[in-house]
């Protein structure tokens, strides 16, 4: 009897299963425009997991790299003027205005800066659908301040958003300790080396950091920056890959995306594949399992202090799971969280959703770590302070920052914090619309609906950090 209902459950969960990835993809099939050329190469070209062995060098990867990008501009740059509507910005036409050959500088492709002399190393690794460019100010000011820099790009990014329908976060990974030998080996054994991590590059950087506890072969840490790091995403992202099961069936090939949205980003991806999505899932799960057992047998007693940012805000990432899955199980050892509150004089409150709000500085107790909450002075000024509690203790302290609220912002973003205010292509005060590109964070939506081309929604979020001064300052501090 027990059998019987054991078959038919199981029979059940397969036809709900089944059921679900045909409607996922006729869904897709049904809300999704046309798939064009960069969204139909999947390249095999990449460096996999199985290729990066102790003896794989920068060389080696940045020999594939090359010819990755060969491979897009042939197949895709080469032929996308053709069929492309001249309307609309395209980062693959090399006429429009959103193409990357307009910026002073290929930040697509992996960056390497070398100081004279050097004082020390950094690894910098950027977020999903991202590219080298969102490292780009950090780098810049650790270089400044001698330090030898390598922003490396992980693999599928930079090229064409086809590039991540069939990498893996363990591809990513093994980039990453690539990355930090490399960067080891050029300023020597008595240099600090510094390990910085956007979004999912992030968790890139814990999940590095996790497997040096355990792995004395990989070069450690001597400090970590971490800015709205991907510890955790919501849990919708687990079910792209139901969706997107049918996506090899050529009639149901669009089931494979989550959005497909004209390439208007010169330095970032704006379609999203299913597998990106499946990605993020299977890495936060993951990271959140090893930081369980390193907490468990004593080896995050072991962390390199770290020092993170995060916006109270975030509809990518989960700040909760910032600060209770990854600070608060971390042992003193001097780590810092700085969180950047809404603008208190903006007047959203109102408008909030409950509990999206999070700092609660002083009311749970005194914790391990350093928090400091970046929030306006009074609430009736656009001026900020730093609010800080200091590890161990209760006790409240401020320190104004010289810095205000823009009139127009009510938070930052998950994509705003490393940009700052002159940013080329994100800032809002940027000059590079009026040398012909596209000055995204210049862009204020404000019209009659159902004219733009592109998501309102992308284009009201804001792109960059009015505190990035400050954020600056700390990290330049934090490594010195």
């Amino acid at each position: 009897m027990i059998w019987r209902w054991a078959v038919r459950v199981l029979g059940a969960a397969v036809v709900l299963l089944a059921t679900f990835a045909v409607g996922g993809a006729v869904s897709a099939m049904n809300r999704l425009p046309g798939l064009q050329a960069w969204h139909r190469l999947i390249t095999s070209l990449e460096p996999r997991a199985s290729d990066i062995d102790e003896g794989f060098t920068l060389a080696d990867y940045l020999g594939r790299e090359a010819a990755v990008f060969e491979e897009s501009q042939e197949r895709v740059d080469a032929t996308a003027a053709i069929d492309a509507d001249p309307s609309i910005p395209n980062r693959y036409v090399a006429a429009s205005r959103s193409a990357p050959a307009r910026l002073p500088i290929d930040l697509n492709r992996t960056r390497e800066q070398t100081p004279t002399p050097i004082r020390g190393g950094a690894l910098l690794v950027h977020g999903l659908t991202d590219a080298p460019y969102s490292m780009r100010a950090i780098a810049d000011r650790l270089h400044a301040a001698g330090y030898y820099t390598l922003s490396l790009r992980m693999q599928g990014h930079g090229t064409v958003p086809g590039g991540l329908v069939n990498v893996t976060w363990e591809d990513w990974a093994a980039a990453v300790r690539m990355g930090a030998r490399h960067t080891r080996q050029t300023i020597g054994d008595g240099a600090p080396l510094v390990l910085v991590g956007y979004s999912n590059g992030g968790a890139l950087v814990i999940n590095y950091v996790l497997e040096t506890l355990g792995d004395d072969r990989l070069p450690a840490a001597t400090k970590v920056v971490l800015v709205s790091p991907m510890v955790g995403v919501s849990p919708m992202a687990r079910l792209a890959r139901m969706i997107s099961l049918l996506g090899p069936v050529p009639f149901f090939e669009k089931a494979r995306w989550v959005d497909i949205v004209p390439e208007y980003n010169p330095v970032k991806y704006n379609s999203f594949p299913a597998n990106a999505a499946v990605q993020t899932s299977r890495f936060t799960r993951a990271i959140q399992t090893s930081l369980a057992r390193a907490t468990g047998d004593g080896r995050l007693a072991r962390f390199p202090p770290v020092l993170a940012f995060q916006s109270v805000v975030d509809t990518t990432v989960s700040t909760p799971a910032v600060v209770y899955d990854l600070y608060d199980r971390l042992p003193e050892g001097g780590h810092e969280l700085v969180l950047f509150d809404i603008n208190r004089q903006s007047g959203v409150q109102a408008f909030t959703r409950p509990g999206a709000v999070l700092p609660r500085l002083t009311s749970e107790g005194a914790r391990r770590y350093t928090v400091t909450l970046v929030t306006n002075t009074a609430t009736e000024t656009p001026g900020v302070s730093a609010m800080s509690v200091a590890a161990g203790s209760t006790s409240l302290s401020s320190e104004p920052l010289g810095l205000e609220w823009p009139r127009e912002m009510f938070s930052l973003s998950h994509i705003a914090l490393p940009f700052p205010h002159d940013d080329p292509v994100y800032g809002g005060d940027s000059v590079y619309g009026e040398a012909g590109g596209v000055a995204l964070g210049r862009v204020v939506p404000r019209g009659e609906k159902d004219v733009l081309v592109v998501p309102l929604d992308a284009l009201m979020r804001v792109s960059w950090n009015p505190f990035f001064p400050y954020m600056a300052a700390r990290i330049e501090r934090w490594v010195d």
